[in-house]
């Protein structure tokens, strides 16, 4: 949100003076003395036309234009303003900041220009920076609602969730039918885990702003953390019914789908998410993991390996697209996806459990063994590495260490490795039972 200054008020022209000298003398003095006042209402028009195609899509060099003409008049801080207005909205955030601090230089009060120049630091990520503006503003104008809102949008980039609350509620203090501050403040409620608080900020928002799709849409992976999935799926329908394009909503809600059983219908959700953005690489991915789910490991490798195409940092697509190689009978690709995701994320216990998994199929035991035991020391409490390392230590001959494994996966949960214990290591001693985990 942003706000346009009122425009410079005309100069007050001198008062008429009684005719004292010739004719000719006095036609010439008159002459000069109209030339500011013209020169006046020409910046005044230009002005007056450039602030009335401000935000209109398509006029933005139109504004410069008639920004840049005022200026070769005189320096003015309104012309630099709607020129750096005209520049942010053409994507030039740095020559929008370059022109707003020129406007500030000759006009320090403007609290408009500080708040702008924010929003434009904060396009940038100079969140700092975008505070120190937003905090000017609010020192000039202590009621300036919008400039308290994106301070808390800062903070909470930033991390700071409790400042933002605070600025967020500052916010609904001055402007009780602010809907947006009501759903930036239970975004930073729900990053706090307070999912019920953050559902009553969108109940609010929405009630105040019934077509708002944001609050609805965030509403529901509220309700969908919380485990109420129909609502969940309600509140995301909502959103699309107001914003058709919200490509998320459609990823969501197919997550959700998805949970509930509806793979089909989560696979259309994923394709419409798709369709409105192609580059979507989380939607190729969720998309690849149902039909993996269904079957279709080959589907699902097109799909993982367009998710990575997207974004060939995504270690996660590497993981899944290397367990769908590696049940299909391609070990050697899914070993080489584990390690491209290890690459990616060196602290990534799936992947080395489920590298382990593959060099075991192909006989590598101890490559096996050193990759569990890699999962174990990311994740002591990693119940499957534990199982697995058992099994790949059995297979060598070392069934005592095997059952030490497998009763430390049995106390994690896995109902397996307790079976294993109860048939298989009954008669083993330990000289060192296992410590408890932490």
């Amino acid at each position: 949100m942003r706000r346009l200054p009122a425009l410079v008020a005309a100069l007050l022209l001198p008062a008429a003076q009684p005719l004292l000298l010739s004719t000719a003398l006095s036609t010439a003095s008159l002459l000069v003395s109209e030339a500011p006042a013209r020169a006046q209402s020409s910046v005044d028009a230009l002005l007056k036309k450039a602030k009335a195609l401000l935000g209109k899509q398509g006029s933005e060099q139109e504004v410069i234009k008639l920004a840049n003409q005022v200026l070769a008049i005189r320096q003015s801080a309104d012309a630099y303003f709607y020129c750096a207005y005209a520049k942010s909205d053409l994507g030039d955030k740095q020559g929008a900041i370059n022109d707003y601090n020129k406007a500030i230089a000759i006009n320090p009060q403007d609290a408009g220009a500080y708040f702008n120049r924010g929003n434009a630091k904060s396009d940038l990520g100079d969140k700092q920076g975008a505070i120190t503006d937003y905090n000017q503003a609010i020192a000039i104008n202590p009621q300036d609602a919008d400039a308290y809102n994106n301070r808390g949008n800062a903070k909470s980039d930033l991390g700071d969730k409790q400042g933002a609350i605070a600025d967020y509620t500052q916010a609904i203090a001055i402007n009780p039918k602010f809907a947006a501050a009501y759903n930036n403040r239970g975004n930073a409620k729900d990053d706090l885990g307070d999912k019920q608080g953050a559902i009553a900020d969108y109940n609010q928002a929405i009630a105040i702003n019934p077509k708002d799709a944001d609050a609805y849409y965030n509403r529901g992976n509220a309700k969908d953390d919380l485990g109420d999935k129909q609502g969940a799926i309600a509140d995301y329908t909502q959103a699309i019914a107001i914003n058709p394009l919200i490509a998320q909503a459609y990823n969501n809600r197919g997550l959700v789908k998805s949970a509930l059983g509806d793979n089909q219908g989560a696979i259309t959700d994923y394709n419409q998410a798709i369709a409105i953005n192609p580059k979507y690489a989380t939607a190729y991915y969720n998309r690849g993991y149902v039909k993996d789910d269904l079957g279709d490991k080959q589907g699902a490798i097109t799909d993982y390996t367009q998710a990575i195409a997207i974004n060939p940092q995504y270690a996660d697509a590497y993981i899944t697209r290397g367990n769908s190689k590696s049940a299909l009978g391609d070990k050697q690709g899914g070993i080489a996806d584990y390690t491209q995701a290890i690459a990616i994320n060196p602290q990534d216990a799936d992947a080395y459990n489920n590298r382990g998994n593959a060099k075991s199929d192909l006989g590598d035991k101890q490559g096996a063994i050193a990759d569990y035991t890699q999962a174990i020391a990311i994740n002591p409490k990693y119940a499957p590495a534990y199982k697995n390392r058992g099994i790949a230590l059995e297979e060598t001959g070392e069934i005592s260490s095997a059952c030490k494994d497998w009763r430390v996966a049995a106390s994690l949960g896995d109902l397996d490795a307790a079976d294993w214990v109860r048939r298989q290591c009954q008669q083993i001693a330990f000289a060192h039972p296992p410590k408890p985990l932490p």
